[in-house]
């Protein structure tokens, strides 16, 4: 039997070892484990697993982000989204982003197996609790929909989270590899299409849409 390869990402370790409990099975394999959404878009270039498990809010890179990234490369991978978010919004935007599943956390004992084996049929998984509501939302969303956050660019919402995030400006120049001055017409460029005028104002928001715990 030829072993389904798995990559994990979540940055909370007794999540991590619940989820080694509830996958040990003997067609499933643990291939790597990462704790933010930079480590999970490398890891997946890298490992280039069956099925990706990820958390929606990760340091860094949030989830969905990186599941965008993960899909300019690697259009066949099947990404479940494991996640304590029950908001219809979030578990839209994950699936529009290019998940397979939608997983809570307090259902993950009883329904990521399910998730997993659905997702491999290619059909969509979503937790049952919410499963109805989302297929509506699904189906609402048109081709002019438009969240807040989808009038940045990718660029401007991995500033935005490590802006929340606390980094300072030269720390987030050197993880994304550009000037200081970019980050800062970035960050400007982002209160101006949010309406936003403090980075203070800046956190909040970004934890209210879920980039931020």
């Amino acid at each position: 039997m030829k072993k389904r390869r798995l990559l994990l990402a979540d940055d909370h370790a007794i999540v991590v070892e619940g989820l080694r409990r509830v996958l040990d099975q003997p067609d499933l394999e643990i291939a790597a484990v990462v704790a933010d959404g930079r480590a999970l878009v490398r890891a997946a270039e890298e490992i280039q697993p069956d099925i990706i498990i990820a958390d929606i809010t990760m340091p860094l890179l949030n989830g969905i982000d990186a599941v965008r990234q993960i899909r300019e490369t690697n259009a066949g991978v099947k990404i479940i989204f494991l996640t304590m978010h029950p908001d219809v919004a979030f578990a839209t935007e994950a699936l529009a982003a290019g998940g397979s599943g939608y997983v809570l956390k307090s259902s993950a004992g009883d329904e990521l197996l399910t998730a997993i084996q659905e997702v491999e049929k290619g059909r969509r998984y979503v937790t049952k609790s919410i499963a109805e509501a989302v297929e509506l939302g699904l189906s609402a969303r048109s081709n002019t929909w438009r969240s807040p956050l989808d009038k940045l660019t990718s660029r401007q919402r991995e500033v935005l989270q490590l802006l929340a995030e606390g980094f300072p400006t030269k720390e987030i120049a050197a993880k994304l590899h550009v000037s200081p001055r970019t980050v800062e017409f970035h960050k400007y460029r982002i209160m101006d299409e949010l309406g936003l005028r403090t980075t203070a104002e800046l956190s909040r928001y970004a934890a209210r849409h879920g980039l931020v715990g």
